[in-house]
């Protein structure tokens, strides 16, 4: 009797599989803060994780500060050491939604979905409400989303003889390729 009310337990509850998330460990992250007429200030991490529900549409990625690569190395130095205190604070984290989000209805075209999730770099949290383009790869799904985020929302100072260098505003682009999950655990 126990064998046969298991068993039509397992038919009515659906399956929650690795089938039900798509992930990538190489995403790219962008963010810029440049002022026009002064150096370039930006950088790319290609080492960031996603994971995508695609029956809930939640979303979550997670990156190592200490991955963002400059094209001078003193301002990377500077970076690590003084701006986001990467030692104190390795890593940033979203976790959010995506909004009215169907695997299903996904084509080879972008799709705009609002996305809302909270932000946290330097040990702040922010909530973050953009637009997200998503559409089907042949091997999964391409995510791309920009937002901008204010470095005093995340208590990330600028010393007063680069505030003129530096723009408080940094654009952050992400751009996360992902594929059916393979593993439960990514990390």
């Amino acid at each position: 009797m126990k064998t046969i009310l298991l068993l039509s337990l397992l038919y009515l509850v659906p399956p929650f599989t690795s089938q039900d998330k798509m992930i990538t460990k190489i995403g790219t992250v962008t963010f810029e803060a440049s002022i026009p007429s002064f150096e370039e200030v930006k950088a790319t991490n290609q080492k960031a994780i996603c994971k995508i529900n695609l029956r809930t549409g939640e979303i979550t990625s997670w990156l190592a500060m200490k991955d963002f690569k400059f094209q001078l190395a003193l301002m990377e130095a500077h970076f690590n050491d003084s701006f986001l205190e990467t030692k104190k604070y390795p890593k940033a984290f979203f976790k959010g939604r995506i909004l009215d989000f169907n695997y299903n209805t996904l084509t080879n075209k972008n799709k705009e979905y609002n996305l809302k999730g909270k932000l946290e770099i330097h040990g702040k949290t922010k909530i973050i409400n953009t637009i997200a383009q998503i559409k089907k790869t042949e091997n999964g799904i391409l995510f791309f989303s920009v937002f901008v985020v204010n470095t005093d929302d995340f208590s990330i100072r600028i010393p007063l003889i680069l505030q003129y260098k530096i723009a408080n505003k940094v654009i952050i682009r992400n751009e996360f390729n992902l594929v059916q999950n393979q593993l439960e655990n990514p990390i």
